[in-house]
């Protein structure tokens, strides 16, 4: 493990603030990135707003928002040296919640959607995406369930990559490796179905940990399948939610994000 952290770092140090070099090309400082290396940048696919003083109130796109943001980048300052931005549990200050009409996409290595089940790319939207992606981008996509929702994420996927597979994330991909040894055996849940005393929702009984991959085979989009890990960070400090899920959860993004700046 040390000496996965040190290489991780070493990496880190070595791209400094341009994050990716693909990204890198077209780079414009944001003036919310001035002091830190790393934001989390939720993506508004649907351009909706965010309402509910920390409850993700509003469109879908808005789920756990900003309780899980805030929760999970507490987590990754502590347990690594990246020098990222706090996201205020009130207003999501700190944090990006980013248009797919908005150029500012391109400044930013990680993205989170949530409930992409129910996004409805339009073609535009879906071109600015996968040239994202194919320039160094990463997508973190969570929080959706079972076969209705999966043939939702799908429709939109296939205007994005028509010719990409998604495959099954091999476990012996760097980015199961890259700081934390991951347990895809572990299905992480949302915290209602786990009141219910289970880990599934909408009939989605088995976890998926999916992927699709450039030429390069660099992993471009982490495919989080009937699994909630937002909400596994929103409630980090709830007793009811288990701690050995909340902590899978914080170390799948965690290496997601160190994989992002690194690729």
């Amino acid at each position: 493990m040390r000496t996965m952290w040190n290489f991780a770092t070493i990496l880190l140090i070595a791209i400094g603030g341009s994050h990716n070099s693909a990204l890198s090309q077209d780079y414009q400082p944001d003036s919310l990135l001035t002091n830190h290396e790393f934001q989390f940048s939720r993506l508004m696919y649907a351009g909706g707003n965010c309402l509910g003083f920390g409850y993700g109130w509003g469109s879908d796109e808005c789920v756990d928002w900003p309780h899980a943001e805030h929760h999970f980048m507490q987590g990754l300052i502590r347990l690594t040296r990246i020098n990222g931005a706090i996201v205020s549990r009130h207003d999501g200050g700190g944090g990006r919640r980013i248009t797919l009409e908005d150029d500012s996409l391109f400044n930013f290595p990680w993205l989170y959607a949530v409930e992409v089940g129910s996004w409805r790319l339009n073609q535009t939207q879906a071109e600015k995406l996968r040239e994202y992606l194919l320039r160094g981008g990463f997508l973190m996509v969570d929080d959706f369930h079972g076969t209705r929702e999966w043939a939702g994420f799908l429709n939109s996927m296939m205007l994005i990559f028509p010719d990409r597979p998604i495959i099954e994330i091999p476990e012996t991909d760097e980015v199961m490796h890259v700081l934390y040894d991951l347990d895809k055996g572990t299905q992480i849940p949302g915290i209602y179905p786990l009141m219910n005393g289970q880990t599934w929702e909408k009939g989605g009984v088995k976890p998926y940990w999916r992927g699709v991959y450039d030429d390069e085979d660099r992993l471009m989009v982490a495919i989080n399948f009937n699994m909630d890990l937002g909400d596994a960070w929103e409630h980090a400090d709830t007793p009811g939610y288990p701690e050995p899920m909340t902590a899978m959860a914080y170390r799948f993004a965690i290496n997601y994000v160190i994989y992002s700046m690194t690729h």
